[in-house]
């Protein structure tokens, strides 16, 4: 089956329904909203802390948040993406705000702003401590309202449609790749259908799954990032995996492991030891409130040296009431697991969170290929640079959301759909053992990462991990030509892809900087 659509946007978060938003307010185009499971379980629900931007101008501006960014991202950001979501961002919260999106306030009406790891001022918007999924529903209801965008629910995209499937050769260095659509697997026909599109966005979220521990749900496969990179569109800044400091350590719960946000440390959680030592003024005067990756190489490295399986953080010394006013879905999670937070320690441990670099985009959400834009986590901005600061992944989501509906609005009219596209080759079976060799390899792509491609690295541990991962590559491309396409072998083809390239990258940077650090390079630039 073929199918046209003037836009088609490939993920369901904040970043796909945002555009979506934005290019149907012109009332002229058919738009198709694909996500590979149901609109409510995107990544962008489980965002608990909250979203960044200057609010309160009586003691902070731009340049405040400009400068913390930079610090954050080890002075490797781009400074005008950094300058562009910073600026940009409280218009993008006065569209969130009209699209139905509400954030906690103040008895006088002002936003109730949180501090996070990072931050020099209180600039977090948020609400309570699900954010994410506030954001989430505000943006679905106005979706689902709209006449123009239709959903797709548990519709899995393949392969973006380029001239290699039109029989040209196409390498790295062709500079001038086309995306002419999608092919889409429809959950009911068990079929791939081709669809044609104008216009393409990218913004199939982020690559926790990869990691055999993760704050992200099992859906977050890198997709994107894989279908651009095997389509020979440019992908950078792989090696910076950010983890985060303060999981709830629950061995029953490892995708997704449960998050405890930044928020708590912000509120006035202290990170201790079991025994209630801390430990985060070996580390960084900002002791608690140091960026992420400090933090977690920190506790990383208590863990090592102390031979545990997590750490805590503590915040039995503030007021019971304010912080199950604050945190009241952590302090439930925590309960019915028979930990009370405002008695007892909080047992933590880093895992895999979000990735900071991505489908490599310019100021309008461009990618290398031609009529395909990328926003959200699949895409590199530049913004985080070595390592995001906390909560600017929201707000550079909803920020280049806007640039690129701006800028696709400008050229959608000037292109026209490929009737050349062939159809997608259906032939082939799979058996059920393959379906079970199929699971064992995801399992054991996350084994291979966590233990090779973690919070600390060497170039041993990555070239071990390059070699296993080469050899699951082999096997499943051959399997991927023999049978018929299914999710769970296009996952598994996308999260060897994507653990590839976070290894090769972590080989290729002979430095530790941001995120990445390896033992074989240890100096950390003086001036973060």
């Amino acid at each position: 089956m073929v199918k046209r659509y003037d836009f088609l946007i490939i993920g369901g978060g904040v970043a796909g329904m945002s555009f979506a938003l934005k290019v149907a307010r012109t009332g002229k185009y058919k738009i198709a909203l694909c996500c590979k499971t149901t609109l409510d379980e995107a990544n962008t629900a489980k965002a608990q802390g909250g979203i960044a931007s200057v609010t309160n101008l009586l003691v902070d501006d731009f340049e405040k948040h400009i400068h913390d960014t930079m610090v954050a991202g080890d002075f490797i950001s781009d400074p005008d993406a950094v300058r562009q979501v910073v600026t940009q961002a409280p218009s993008q919260i006065e569209e969130l705000l009209r699209w139905g999106v509400n954030f906690d306030k103040k008895d006088d009406g002002s936003f109730d702003l949180h501090r996070e790891g990072g931050h020099s001022e209180f600039r977090i918007l948020h609400h309570a401590d699900d954010t994410g999924f506030e954001i989430q529903r505000g943006l679905m209801a106005a979706v689902r309202r709209h006449p123009d965008i239709e959903v797709l629910e548990n519709h899995f995209a393949v392969e973006i449609i380029t001239q290699h499937h039109l029989g040209v050769r196409i390498t790295r260095r062709t500079p001038d790749i086309e995306c002419y659509g999608a092919y889409i697997l429809n959950p009911d026909t068990k079929k791939i259908d081709t669809y044609l599109a104008r216009v393409t966005l990218m913004a199939t979220g982020g690559t926790g799954a990869v990691y055999a521990t993760t704050t992200n749900p099992d859906i977050a496969t890198g997709d994107g990032i894989a279908m651009v990179y095997r389509a020979k569109g440019k992908v950078e800044g792989m090696e910076f995996v950010q983890f985060h400091p303060t999981a709830l350590y629950n061995p029953e719960e490892t995708h997704p492991a449960y998050l405890i946000t930044e928020a708590m440390r912000g509120y006035g959680g202290i990170l201790r030891l079991p025994n209630g030592e801390e430990f985060m003024q070996r580390y960084d005067e900002r002791l608690s409130l140091a960026p992420r990756d400090i933090v977690a190489r920190a506790i990383d490295n208590e863990m090592k040296v102390h031979a545990l399986d997590h750490v805590c953080l503590d915040v039995t010394h503030k007021d019971a009431e304010e912080t199950k006013h604050h945190f009241p879905n952590i302090y439930q999670k925590c309960l019915s697991i028979g930990i009370d937070i405002t008695k007892d320690y909080i047992p933590v441990v880093p895992c895999a969170h979000y990735m900071c670099g991505g489908i490599k985009v310019n100021l309008d959400a461009e990618t290398s290929i031609s009529r395909l834009y990328a926003v959200g986590e699949c895409s590199c901005t530049g913004l985080h640079g070595g390592n995001r600061l906390a909560s600017n992944s929201l707000i550079e989501a909803v920020v280049y959301a806007d640039a690129a509906a701006k800028h696709a609005l400008q050229v959608v009219d000037k292109y026209d759909f490929n009737e050349r596209v062939p159809r997608w080759n259906d032939d082939g079976t799979m058996s059920v053992e393959e379906k079970v060799l199929i699971a064992q390899d995801i399992r054991e792509v996350g084994q291979i990462m966590s233990t090779y491609v973690g919070i600390v690295r060497s170039d041993l541990r990555l070239r071990r991990a390059w070699e296993r991962l080469d050899l699951l590559y082999e096997e499943t491309e051959d399997l991927f030509r023999r049978v018929k396409a299914t999710k769970d072998i296009c996952e598994l083809r996308n999260m060897i892809n994507v653990g590839y390239l976070i290894t090769r990258a972590a080989l290729e940077r002979k430095e530790s900087i941001g995120l990445h650090y390896t033992i074989d390079y240890p100096k950390v630039k003086s001036d973060k």
